[in-house]
């Protein structure tokens, strides 16, 4: 996991006056509204007792602590406890961590790092956000596996034929190959553009945009910093674009935050039938990813086998491992149990006999 980055934690529409927590980078925050509509993220354990603020309530913009009633604002001191007489002093450790955070592209983003202000990466631009003629829905999944491979499972165009045979890869069916492609660096990221000469009708809503014949798909895949993967899709009817942001929960567990845009049939009556496809396509890839052993991608390019066709994972390795060596990686959680090696836990012997 990285640091110093914007993550796109939380749909806006997900957050109001009712404090939420979300779980990301192995911690809990809580996110609430304040009276002006304004997001507000802290640390979600009151330096108390550690009880969740996300069971408490919001108060004239602060939030309350569910089980003392402390007060704290939105910059996480502590202004009030009801227990006290209003003379005592509050104690100055009475006071919790407060994160940067922006709303934009329908999205809450919360920064976590130590950098100042003006050395931060950017949030990833969405023009689609603001294009009328693309049409958005919005879906997340959870996988039970670390993000870094759910990001290179998104960045592989090998698998389409055999893991998403039967839906969109059936249109490689006749034609599986990986034509070689060019990667491209970018600000904060890479890309790469594929040509596909001869992609015939896939299954589901999508035979509906292809002629019979076989026909030429082109398609453009980006990485964005820390965790966001861009697929557009340009075929002769019109246009997909695929935005996921893959949000490490846990060392194990991977929250994806998607938004498909599209040209084609954008009355909102379609997209129920687009949700459909797209949690089957979705699932198809969480079944072979929860599967990979190690759950982590190796730090050691050596420790697994490529091909031409992995330049996008390649390329997303050696930029994960630049940030990695200037000191930008999280230290994995701390961890109860035992470890096993078919990725089951066990309670250790020591603490079974306590």
């Amino acid at each position: 996991m990285l640091k110093n980055f914007w993550y796109a934690c939380e749909f806006s529409a997900a957050v109001t006056n009712q404090p939420k927590q979300i779980r990301i980078l192995n911690q809990q925050f809580v996110l609430y509204r304040n009276s002006q509509g304004q997001v507000v993220a802290l640390q979600d354990k009151c330096p108390h007792r550690g009880a969740a603020l996300s069971l408490g309530w919001v108060d004239d913009g602060c939030i309350r602590c569910p089980y003392h009633g402390w007060k704290f604002q939105a910059d996480g001191q502590c202004v009030e406890i009801p227990a006290n007489s209003p003379e005592t002093p509050i104690p100055k450790r009475a006071h919790i961590e407060g994160y940067p955070i922006q709303e934009k592209y329908g999205f809450i983003w919360l920064f976590y790092g130590d950098l100042p202000e003006a050395e931060r990466p950017p949030i990833p631009t969405i023009p689609e956000f603001e294009d009328p003629t693309m049409h958005p829905i919005f879906l997340e999944v959870e996988v039970k596996s670390n993000y870094t491979r759910v990001i290179e499972n998104a960045l592989c165009p090998a698998h389409i034929a055999t893991v998403h045979a039967n839906s969109f890869g059936w249109g490689f069916k006749q034609d599986p190959k990986i034509e070689p492609y060019e990667v491209e660096e970018e600000p904060w990221g890479i890309s790469a553009r594929i040509t596909y000469k001869n992609f015939t009708k896939p299954k589901g809503i999508f035979r509906l945009f292809f002629r019979p014949s076989k026909t030429v798909l082109k398609a453009k895949t980006n990485f964005f910093l820390p965790n966001v993967t861009r697929i557009e899709s340009d075929f002769s009817r019109g246009k997909v674009v695929n935005y996921a942001i893959h949000l490490p929960v846990d060392d194990r567990t991977t929250l994806t935050k998607r938004i498909q845009f599209r040209s084609v049939l954008t009355n909102p009556w379609a997209d129920k039938y687009f949700l459909k496809f797209h949690y089957q396509v979705c699932n198809e890839d969480r079944i072979v990813t929860e599967s990979q052993y190690p759950q982590e991608i190796p730090d050691n390019l050596a420790d697994e086998i490529h091909t031409p066709s992995d330049a996008l994972s390649i390329a997303y390795r050696k930029l994960r491992q630049k940030y990695l060596a200037l000191g930008w990686g999280l230290k994995p959680a701390k961890k109860n149990k035992l470890e096993i090696s078919n990725g089951h836990v066990a309670e250790s012997a020591a603490a079974l006999k306590n």
